[in-house]
């Protein structure tokens, strides 16, 4: 009876040891399984602690911020919540970023296209046939009549050297000399082959000369007036071919490295019909414009049919620096912050998580990705910064803590 007493004790005190053991794993299963609890600051997310209080900054009440269910650094959004933050996502590609950077350029004239008509003698412009700029003009075309006391002596001088000729050239050979330097004389002070012919023949002596065209373009500057005294060698007409044209942007100077004399730059002409034509750098300014800190850049367009007209505005694009294709992002894709450079990628319906990328070179709206994206990585485009601040607000944290940067 004793021995039996004794083993029911024993079995009882096993069954209260084997019941405190498995109390004692519950609790602790149940305490693993409790959600770690933060607090943070609605309006100051950077605020996160352990416990409840209020904000250093604002003062506000802390709220409890959950950290558990979900990968760290994912973020689950539901349907409405991504239609009302505008959050869009694309697979991104291979492209080029390098034949984005658009500069600002204007037409101007190719200075080694350019002529000068001056005044032949001195003398009073007696008429001016072309009186306005933008007019074109053919090569032996009237431009202006000349009155000048000079080139009446130099016909009277040639007349007489004919006379002799005439009459003493077959005794005395020397008179047809001096007849061809009078002649070769009017011919250097402008007059044409026909006017000297016209001068032999008739006889007639005028100190009033007109002068025609040496070349054909077109007027882009009138420097006399009628009336006007001029010196001999003094500019009365410009003259200009536009078969082609220059264009002129201005370079900052740490974008000069991605370009050299011989490239090919995209230009489009505003107002033109036709789209982006070609033109090659002819021209590297190699000091900065005076008053500024730009270079300038000329390219030379092509411009047969007289479709550019110099003053145009225009766009040039320079060509890629990046020869191999990487992957693409919208700029405002990319979260930068004291971490790095992050996007925010779909990983399934309705979440999304942080990656961090390395980044190449970047345009106005494109940047490069070297490292972090595959191609077909479905990356957020639009709302990232609203991503960042939800995952802020909702877990207190840094997106991208722990992450290699």
């Amino acid at each position: 009876m004793k021995k039996l007493r004794n083993s029911m004790l024993y079995l009882l005190a096993f069954l209260v040891v084997v019941t405190l053991g498995a109390c004692s794993h519950e609790e602790e299963g149940h305490a693993e399984s409790e959600p770690t609890t933060t607090y943070t600051c609605p309006m100051h997310p950077q605020i996160v602690q352990n416990e409840p209080g209020t904000c250093p900054i604002c003062f506000m009440d802390l709220v409890p911020v959950s950290q558990s269910g979900e990968n760290e650094g994912e973020l689950m959004l539901s349907d409405s919540q991504i239609a009302l933050g505008n959050i869009a996502v694309k697979r991104v590609k291979y492209g080029d970023v390098g034949g984005n950077t658009i500069l600002t350029g204007q037409l101007v004239l190719d200075e080694t296209q350019t002529d000068i008509v001056s005044s032949r003698a001195t003398g009073r412009v007696e008429r001016l046939y072309i009186k306005e700029t933008g007019q074109s003009i053919s090569k032996g075309q009237p431009l202006y009549e000349l009155y000048s006391e000079e080139l009446l002596t130099l016909q009277r001088e040639y007349l007489l050297a004919l006379r002799q000729n005439q009459e003493l050239g077959k005794e005395n050979p020397r008179f047809a000399s001096f007849l061809g330097a009078a002649r070769e004389k009017l011919l250097l002070y402008g007059l044409t082959q026909a006017q000297v012919r016209k001068l032999a023949s008739t006889g007639d002596v005028d100190a009033r000369v007109t002068f025609l065209s040496p070349v054909s373009g077109v007027v882009t500057e009138v420097a006399a007036a009628e009336g006007q005294y001029v010196a001999e060698g003094g500019a009365l007409y410009r003259l200009a071919k536009l078969g082609s044209v220059w264009v002129e942007a201005e370079l900052y100077p740490q974008e000069i490295a991605g370009v050299r004399v011989g490239d090919t730059v995209r230009v489009t002409v505003q107002g033109a019909s036709e789209g982006a034509v070609p033109a090659e750098i002819t021209f590297l300014s190699p000091e900065l414009r005076a008053g500024s800190q730009v270079v300038v850049l000329r390219a030379e367009i092509s411009n047969t049919d007289d479709k550019y007209l110099p003053g145009m505005q225009a766009n040039v694009t320079l060509p890629g620096a990046s020869e191999a294709p990487l992957i693409t992002v919208p700029t405002d894709a990319v979260i930068r912050d004291e971490s790095g450079s992050h996007v925010w990628v779909q990983t399934g319906k309705g979440t999304f998580r942080a990656r961090m990328v390395q980044l190449g070179e970047a345009s106005a709206d494109q940047v490069a990705v070297v490292s972090g994206l595959q191609e077909n990585d479905k990356v957020v485009i639009s709302g990232a910064y609203l991503l960042y601040s939800e995952y802020v607000l909702k877990k207190g944290g840094d997106p991208m803590a722990g992450h290699n940067h």
